[in-house]
């Protein structure tokens, strides 16, 4: 099994060096030797260097500080790492958009101004939508099972991640969005500390919860709450990849409708990728768990498994994930590194399209793959077809909050994956899904998702 990695920003090194200009050469050269990327160089006030190094892996950089360390000559002054650089103190804060400039003003913030809004509020529960940031508001809800590809690493290693997210939906969707990392293992006691949070916002993204516990978790809440719970690792991720595989299928000329589609790894992300598909009506739908190919004769399958049996494999397969391959026309990775072999590609049906989605190190390697698959994604961003849920949650929250919304609906995550898809009104081989930073993506899929949820019947009265 070969397993390749690129140079990325997310492993860069920032390196400070006191020595010659030829020293610096021979330590530049030395890291470009070990296979680092050069995204920086320039000279410092102080006289001395400043290289920024791209690498591939912790690893990786790892190796560069041993090859700088054989320098005895030089003067490694510090050697950083640029993304641990950058989670330095956090990366959102709060910020008061009221002036608060002298005292008129805070009799006007505060109190005793503030004491008739709260009573306005109280006696119409509804004024909490104009005269306060619940409008805006998201919760970014995760008790850390489910970290990434990490694992169970607990509610404090979640922040980080937590914090991203919300950047990422004040960046691309306007969206106040707030880290709500808790202590909190089973479901009772997640669906009891966001029941008790809910009056603060207008939606709830669960984030990094580990299945099969967030079916349930999203389920109940969404029963007793009057805004809407979205759990993107879910539902992101399945928007996005039923637009790309809706384009993608355009590029080679198939239909929806007679496409065969495996799908290994059935947490979270794979069932509600099937289940999307199936809704759309894709032609079958494969899963493959770890232990094999979910089929009827599979004893004491979770409710979300026993889906795939219901509702898909219709020509009854049993084996393993080369035998869930075969003639198909449609392969989604959603497990971990290296689980397929390139090899097996070769026995899927003519002009396959394969999304190798595990992240950072997919399923299969794009350059690996055989010229039979026609297109490819993965969740990198240095491949073409990037499959990232930033494509989705921002304009859906975005338009949830400008409607008002009550709950998401099926309808709604149709509408936000229509909105992608003709986001690309002539797919390629290499461009069947929007880029992150291409303008406009979040606004069209706010304004469809606003729409449908109109068209649906679940927003709140004004």
């Amino acid at each position: 099994m070969t397993i390749t990695n690129r140079p990325s920003a997310g492993y860069a090194l920032t390196i400070i060096l006191e020595c010659s200009r030829a020293e610096l050469g021979r330590a530049t050269a030395a890291v470009l030797e070990a296979g680092c990327e050069l995204t920086g160089l320039r000279p410092l006030a102080d006289g001395s260097h400043e290289l920024v190094v791209a690498c591939s892996s912790s690893a990786h950089q790892d190796e560069v500080r041993r090859v700088l360390a054989e320098f005895g000559e030089l003067c490694v002054r510090a050697i950083s790492d640029r993304t641990f650089d950058r989670h330095v103190g956090g990366k959102i804060v709060v910020s008061p958009v009221a002036p608060l400039e002298d005292a008129a003003d805070l009799a006007m913030a505060y109190t005793p101004g503030v004491g008739r809004v709260s009573r306005a509020i109280a006696d119409d529960v509804e004024q909490v939508w104009t005269y306060t940031g619940r409008s805006n508001a998201v919760a970014v809800l995760s008790n850390g099972t489910a970290v990434l590809g990490l694992g169970d690493i607990g509610p404090e290693a979640a922040m980080p991640v937590m914090e991203g997210k919300a950047v990422l939906f004040k960046q691309f969707g306007g969206v106040d969005a707030y880290p709500v990392c808790i202590e909190a293992r089973t479901v009772d006691e997640v669906v009891a500390v966001a029941t008790a949070l809910a009056p603060t916002f207008g939606g709830i993204n669960l984030e990094d919860i580990k299945a099969p516990e967030c079916f349930e978790i999203e389920q109940r809440l969404q029963e007793v709450l009057d805004i809407p719970v979205f759990h993107d690792d879910q539902h992101g991720t399945a928007i996005v990849t039923l637009a790309a595989v809706q384009n993608a299928l355009r590029v080679v000329g198939k239909r929806l409708e007679d496409a065969t589609v495996t799908i290994v790894g059935t947490g979270a992300a794979g069932v509600a990728c099937a289940q999307l598909l199936h809704h759309v009506g894709v032609g079958d739908v494969i899963g493959v768990d770890s232990t094999g190919i979910l089929h009827a004769g599979r004893a004491g399958l979770t409710p979300t498994k026993q889906w795939f049996v219901d509702h898909g494999n219709r020509e009854g397969r049993t084996g393993g994930v080369r035998e869930a391959i075969v003639g198909v026309d449609v392969l989604l990775g959603l497990s971990g590194p290296g689980v397929i072999e390139a090899e097996w590609l070769e026995e899927m049906a003519d002009e396959a399209i394969v999304f190798a989605m595990a992240n950072p190190v997919p399923e299969v390697m794009p350059e690996l793959m055989p010229e039979r698959v026609a297109v490819v994604a993965t969740g990198r961003s240095d491949y073409a077809n990037q499959i990232n849920n930033v494509l989705a949650f921002p304009g859906v929250f975005r338009g949830m909050l400008d409607a008002r919304a009550t709950r998401c609906t099926v309808g709604m995550k149709l509408a936000a994956a229509a909105a992608l898809a003709a986001f690309v009104p002539e797919p390629t081989a290499d461009h069947i899904i929007p880029g992150v930073f291409e303008p406009g993506v979040a606004d069209a899929v706010a304004e469809a998702v606003a729409k449908a949820a109109a068209d649906d019947g679940v927003i709140r009265r004004r």
